[in-house]
């Protein structure tokens, strides 16, 4: 299959669209102001010897201009008319699921909507978010964040019931240290195998499954320190609750077949009964 031609117009939308929609609308009167002064000047009345060039290039301009004053704010105002509606759409769906009673709706969406979910419940946590990734779910880093002068990159696994391997978070890991982010965000709609949550572990890397993205969205059961300070909670050491993705702590077991032993309990006990061993 022939290879499509890239096409000026519908890049500028598209960057246009990633914006925010103030952003297309000033551009487009700008650039209306901009083009419409140039075009009303007049022209010179006489060719002097001489200036024959001279006059051939204002004319040729003049007359762009009385185009490009029409064109270019119509191309800023569609990619400011996306934006809008991107926004408006992301708003949606975070509300569909951040109501919604568990996080089955997450199994039910697009990559595409899965990732502009993230984005969405990122930026509600103050970060700036940009869509990096390509025109397929394996684009590698899909989101950077920015927060405090801090570099963050996201990649989003939309995956129903593969557990995400290692291999994923070392995918990220690469982004990571070719931009030089300080951290990084893994995060899917299921779960993670040991070796990726080992190697994530020393690396400044935070997974985050479907229970815990479900939370994130909810805005309930997430450490309030988790948007705050991210490496403080990736090298913490304390795993996160099975239940409702809060941190644990270690505690000792007093009675029972298990006295004497050590084990993990949500921070969240006794409102959650979380436990993983130690």
């Amino acid at each position: 299959m022939a290879r499509r031609k890239p096409n000026p117009v519908e890049d500028v939308i598209a960057i246009i669209s990633r914006l925010p929609w103030w952003v297309g609308v000033a551009l487009a009167l700008v650039a209306y102001v901009g083009l419409h002064s140039f075009a009303l000047r007049e022209g010179v009345a006489v060719v002097q010897p001489g200036n024959a060039g001279e006059f051939v290039t204002r004319t040729v301009f003049r007359t762009l201009a009385g185009v490009g004053q029409y064109l270019l704010p119509a191309v800023f105002l569609v990619g400011a008319g996306l934006s809008a509606y991107g926004r408006h759409t992301r708003r949606t769906l975070h509300r569909t699921v951040a109501t919604g009673p568990d996080h089955a709706a997450l199994n039910k969406m697009s990559w595409k909507k899965f990732e502009a979910l993230v984005g969405e419940a990122f930026r509600r946590r103050g970060y700036s978010v940009t869509e990096t990734g390509g025109d397929g779910p394996d684009s590698g880093a899909d989101l950077a964040l920015k927060k405090g002068g801090e570099l963050f990159l996201v990649h989003c696994k939309q995956w129903r019931t593969i557990r995400v391997g290692v291999s994923i978070v070392r995918e990220l890991y690469g982004a990571m240290t070719a931009r030089g982010a300080t951290g990084g965000f893994v995060v899917t709609s299921g779960v993670f195998t040991d070796e990726a949550l080992a190697f994530a572990k020393v690396r400044n890397i935070e997974l985050m499954d479907g229970k815990a993205l479900h939370a994130l969205i909810s805005g309930v059961s997430v450490p309030p320190r988790f948007f705050r300070d991210p490496l403080s909670i990736t090298t913490s050491g304390a795993p996160f609750c099975p239940e409702c993705q809060s941190r644990m702590v270690k505690r000792k077991a007093k009675r029972g077949t298990h006295a004497g032993q050590m084990f993990w309990t949500c921070s969240r006990h006794p409102d959650c009964r979380g436990r993983r061993p130690a």
